[in-house]
């Protein structure tokens, strides 16, 4: 708390002022305090420019102790009291601070005050109390009161409280439009401003009338109204409203053009009138996810957008200040238009400052830049440049998938479909494939080329979810869905990505001599799980109904085929454990693999931290589902009776994925862990990407100008290593699939054979990763199981010689240290 003031202030007015702390209190402190004494009254972690004595408004016996301590030093004649101390959130939600402090803070103070000589008591109010207009209308102090949403209702209820409880103190109610200054701006103008810096996709869209506008004030003007307001408090009438703010009115859609101008240079800015139901819709789902989605700033803050806002958005406040110029003699002499160019000139001078200062949760390429000391709006103009050339150079993708659109709708009646569902269904995809498409012909509508991919992912699932009897349709939908998905997010520039993780960091992990996501290495999983597409694709035509056969040439039905006719395969996809699924399994398998395929091609050899999402679900494309197609060849004979030929091969190549696959997995992981040691929010990391440690490497590894065998060696050879131990583990697992043929075993013996086999192989071809070799060690057990099974299972004298000199070489082999001379950063302390 400050010392009382000198003597020499003591015939100055006095005023006092409630939330004197506030940016606000502070501009009017500044306004009054050559001809005023001003105390402020605050929080007591408070401290404004001026004497400040502490309270609590929600406190009556705080408020009368705060009073009585200014009576003491400066007298109990006080010429205006100010109150500006009050509850604000943007979350349109009535809180119940709304009635503890706007309304009965106020109640106390005015109880308090009763005895006290108080001149004028000043209130500010809020322009949003009254009803809105239409766009070309003024509104003035005599428009109703009906305010929209919680903020302006606790502020009508709170000047009905000061009407009641006043007694004879006079009081001007002050209803003031929105705040602004250089540095600092109301919220709804600050999210714009913010949204047009970003070209967030908000950006391009309004869910209102573009012609409505609100008025404000700029804070120097607002503390020459209250001075006015103190100056002349015994002029006016006991009992006043004025409307304060600027009387010319900034449309919405004339800001988003002046705006950007000043910071993109661009004359006409393009702004569609969003659909309210469709805004409410979005902004609920923004609302929803917050949870889930931490603020860069750590700081708790909600999503701006609501869908109260929506609704409010055609509301117009253009004011009358007529009254302001009679009463007070007051006129603003800053205009908003005037001041954008200072308000977008400190934006750009101190980007992450002008962020904090307004509440605004900065993009993560923001806070990046800033902290890898990068001259930020240099990046952002060198990304911008950068991504639109590339985005105009490739206009052809979404002028294809315009027309894959039209193929789509005409592709029901042309190609006979005979699901009525799935033509709707592809006639509705083609419409909507059509218009995103043409809307991401704009570099700005970027983003929704994912909206478009997610549509294309529908029409590939579709002919399996309908169950289509047409072959056609089948693969019209899944090679269209295939073409559209690829164009949409395959050809470059892939969106989503983070400026800073685009423009800035090396191409190689730290510490790795090789990129593992270079295209070198992507090829064998990528023709692997071409393999897979076509076997799977062969299976769903058969369990659709599209042909009447499935080829097998090595394994009939078996005793529990349901008809001596069928072969291995056609029993095994048709077994119980296929018609489990609620669409074709194979269908799905067939999916699966395109998808595989797809996201292998899409990003850059530096997507292991530029796309870590993708890079998780490529991942979890091959590992899992590896694992999950051994698991089913596991059962084909124990539980089904017979094999499937082509299942067998659809198995060997996921399985063979495996190993090529996890050098990327682990490279994304170690930066993740990075970027989380570092202080950065893992998800938007894992989400939009990152810079990390490091030069602007470049792998220049990852050609195709190299000599063919050159080349084959590195797709075939990328992060593998192979041994004659793996040779060896390989070959014991291989062996054991077939002792029923080569020992006759037979029962749950060669079961146990089948199960281990399967087993042993899966781990010995995932231990050919360099990353992965820790893995073998799991063949130890394994071995040990080889070495009891025969006694348990009541093996013969020659298997089991076999298969317990088989455990014991597995169990040697797999204990044999392993050499990678390969770097894999700090991974490599965990290959041993």
């Amino acid at each position: 708390m400050a010392a009382a003031p000198q003597q020499t202030t003591a015939k100055k007015p006095l005023v006092i002022i409630t939330g004197a702390a506030g940016n606000v209190g502070s501009a009017i402190i500044g306004a009054l305090k050559d001809d005023y004494r001003v105390v402020g009254l605050d929080l007591p972690d408070k401290q404004a420019d001026c004497e400040t004595v502490a309270v609590d408004l929600t406190d009556p016996r705080s408020v009368e102790q705060a009073l009585k301590t200014i009576a003491d030093r400066h007298g109990r004649e006080i010429a205006a009291v100010i109150h500006l101390a009050a509850y604000f959130d943007f979350t349109g939600e009535k809180k119940p601070l709304y009635d503890k402090i706007n309304v009965g803070g106020t109640r106390n103070l005015l109880a308090a005050l009763q005895a006290y000589a108080v001149e004028r008591f000043i209130y500010a109010g809020t322009m949003l109390v009254h009803r809105p207009g239409k766009p070309g209308e003024r509104i003035d102090e005599t428009q109703p009161i009906e305010p929209k949403w919680a903020y302006p209702t606790s502020k009508a209820e709170t000047e009905a409280v000061i009407r009641q409880e006043r007694g004879s103190i006079p009081v001007l109610l002050l209803h003031i439009a929105g705040l602004y200054d250089e540095r600092s701006l109301i919220p709804t103008l600050a999210h714009q401003v913010a949204h047009l810096y970003e070209r967030d996709i908000k950006s391009y869209v309004y869910p209102g009338d573009l012609e409505a506008g609100q008025s404000v004030v700029h804070k120097e003007d607002l503390a020459a109204a209250f001075r006015q307001a103190v100056d002349k408090r015994n002029e006016l009438p006991e009992e006043a409203v004025i409307l304060i703010g600027e009387p010319e009115v900034m449309s919405y859609g004339a800001l988003q053009r002046r705006l950007g101008q000043l910071i993109h240079g661009e004359q006409d800015w393009p702004t569609l009138r969003l659909p309210k139901a469709l805004a409410s819709a979005g902004a609920w789902a923004e609302a929803a996810l917050e949870p889930v989605i931490p603020d860069a700033l750590d700081q708790g803050e909600e999503p701006f957008e609501r869908p109260f806002l929506v609704a409010m958005a055609d509301d117009h406040y253009e004011i009358d200040i007529g009254r302001a110029r009679r009463l007070l003699g007051w006129e603003p002499r800053h205009r908003l238009a005037d001041r954008l160019p200072g308000i977008v000139e400190s934006l750009k001078r101190d980007p992450l400052g002008w962020y904090k200062a307004n509440r605004v949760t900065p993009p993560p390429w923001l806070l990046e830049a800033q902290e890898e000391a990068t001259d930020v709006e240099a990046l952002r103009r060198q990304g911008e440049q950068r991504y639109r050339g590339t985005h105009e150079r490739n206009l052809w993708a979404p002028f294809l998938n315009m027309a894959m659109g039209t193929w789509l709708i005409t592709a029901p009646p042309l190609l006979g479909y005979q699901s009525t569902a799935l033509a709707w269904s592809d006639i509705a995809s083609g419409v909507l494939v059509l218009l995103l498409s043409t809307l991401t012909l704009s570099w700005r509508f970027a983003p929704l080329r994912w909206a478009v991919a997610a549509i294309a992912l529908w029409v590939m699932l579709a002919p399996l979810v309908f169950w289509t009897t047409s072959a056609a349709a089948y693969a019209n939908d899944t090679l269209v869905g295939a073409i559209v998905l690829s164009l949409a997010v395959v050809v470059r520039p892939v969106p989503g990505v983070a400026l800073v993780a685009r423009e800035t960091g090396p191409t190689i992990p730290p510490g790795w001599e090789f990129s593992p996501s270079s295209w070198h290495q992507r090829l064998a999983i990528i023709a692997l799980a071409f393999v897979g597409l076509y076997v799977s694709r062969y299976l769903a035509a058969y369990q659709l109904g599209h042909s009447d056969s499935a080829w097998d040439p090595f394994f009939s039905g078996g005793p529990q085929a349901p008809d001596p006719t069928m072969n291995g395969t056609e029993v095994v996809i048709t077994s119980a454990v296929s018609e489990a699924f609620p669409i074709p399994d194979a269908g799905l398998g067939a999916f699966a693999y395109l998808l595989e395929i797809l996201t292998g091609v899409i990003g850059s050899s530096r997507r292991w931290r530029t796309m870590p999402w993708l890079v998780l679900l490529f991942g979890i494309l091959i590992v899992p589902l590896g694992v999950v197609s051994i698991g089913f060849i596991i059962i084909q004979p124990i539980f089904i009776g017979t094999w499937c030929f082509l299942c067998l091969v659809q198995a060997a190549a996921m399985l063979a994925q495996i190993p090529y696959s996890l050098d990327e997995l682990v490279a994304t992981g170690q930066f993740l862990a990075r970027r989380k040691r570092a202080g950065r929010p893992l998800l938007r990391v894992l989400i939009f990407g990152d810079t990390d440690e490091g030069g602007p490497q470049r792998d220049e590894g990852d050609s195709f100008a190299l000599p063919p065998g050159t080349i084959l060696g590195r797709v075939l050879g990328s992060g593998i290593s192979w041994s004659w131990e793996l040779g060896v583990s390989l070959a014991i697992g291989l062996w054991l699939l077939f002792t029923r043929s080569t020992l006759g075993n037979a029962g749950t013996l060669a079961d146990m054979d089948h199960l281990l086999g399967s087993l042993i192989l899966t781990v010995a071809v995932t231990a050919l990763a360099d990353v992965a070799k820790i893995v073998r060690y799991l063949n130890v057990p394994l071995g040990a199981a080889l070495v009891v099974t025969p006694f348990a299972f009541g093996a013969d004298s020659l298997a089991t010689v076999i298969s317990v000199g088989l455990g014991l070489l597995l169990i040697w082999v797999s204990l044999r240290p392993v050499t990678v001379t390969v770097r894999y950063g700090d991974w490599n302390r965990f290959i041993r």
